[in-house]
């Protein structure tokens, strides 16, 4: 369905009843990337909240690079939930969707019954994982880069783009990056969040999560060192769990479903039912 929070059209797969797991995507999916989790998640009885997030899959593409800072994506979700009435949800996030997650969960605690990063966990964590992350990140510099970022990806049909990411799902997400202000939108996030500058310009200081989170990492992950993941753990008030899954990429929930969802139904089975509300 389509939803119209505070003027941006979102495109949302809201499925089944029970306690709210909004599942955030990274780059460059859309909201098909948590399939397997909303089939299973669904038959134990939870309801799934899955937004294509500003520029990405159907949702609506701003052109401009300022529509996609944090603080808008963040307050996208809060809207969204808004919109649904929904009480305090799960948030799980992968990638950029983990990073978004966090702050979610540090800015508005109410709103976040427990916290789930797969890849991505604290900005701040991320920010501070050293010289072997950086090595990893090259290409968040090259994303800087409007139009050569935009030709490197999309050249003899997306041609870097299936070599380096190895993604499960390539097919289908170049199929959504075929239009070139899509695929400028999706980078937009790179160029709102993490310019040139951030790496020497200290991150905003946010408050401690409050929330029970979960970290799960895969030791093929090409984008994310572990340090980058297991770090958010500093940054939290809560009870911590890390998990790590042998042998699969960056894509876990696509890579290993069955060991995710195992994961994610342990995790939010162990927890207190969030209050009914939010008011």
């Amino acid at each position: 369905m389509r939803l119209d929070i505070n003027g941006t059209i979102l495109e949302v797969a809201d499925v089944g009843d029970g306690e709210p797991v909004l599942l955030l995507h990274g780059w460059p999916d859309c909201h098909e990337v948590w399939r397997h989790q909303i089939t299973g998640l669904g038959e134990a009885g939870y309801r799934t909240i899955a937004p294509d997030l500003r520029g990405f899959g159907q949702s609506d593409k701003p052109r401009s690079v300022a529509s996609y800072g944090m603080m808008q994506m963040v307050s996208d979700l809060i809207g969204l939930l808004d919109v649904l009435g929904t009480g305090p949800a799960h948030v799980v996030g992968h990638d950029w969707g983990g990073a978004i997650g966090a702050v979610l969960a540090a800015l508005s605690p109410e709103r976040v019954a427990s916290l789930t990063c797969l890849s991505v966990g604290h900005p701040a964590a991320f920010a501070a994982a050293g010289w072997e992350q950086r090595e990893k990140s090259w290409y968040m510099l090259l994303f800087q880069f409007p139009g050569i970022a935009e030709r490197w990806l999309a050249a003899d049909d997306f041609a870097n783009l299936r070599n380096w990411s190895r993604h499960p799902d390539i097919d289908s997400v170049i199929a959504h990056l075929r239009d070139p202000e899509a695929l400028s939108a999706s980078l937009a996030v790179y160029r709102a969040i993490l310019p040139p500058e951030s790496l020497i310009r200290p991150s905003t200081e946010l408050p401690r999560i409050q929330a029970p989170t979960m970290g799960i990492w895969s030791s093929e992950d090409l984008a994310i060192t572990e340090k980058a993941l297991t770090d958010t753990a500093a940054f939290i008030d809560a009870p911590w769990r890390y998990e790590r899954i042998n042998g699969i990429g960056h894509w876990a929930q696509l890579d290993a479903p069955g060991q995710v969802n195992a994961l994610l139904l342990d995790f939010l089975t162990s927890l207190p039912a969030p209050t009914a509300a939010y008011s």
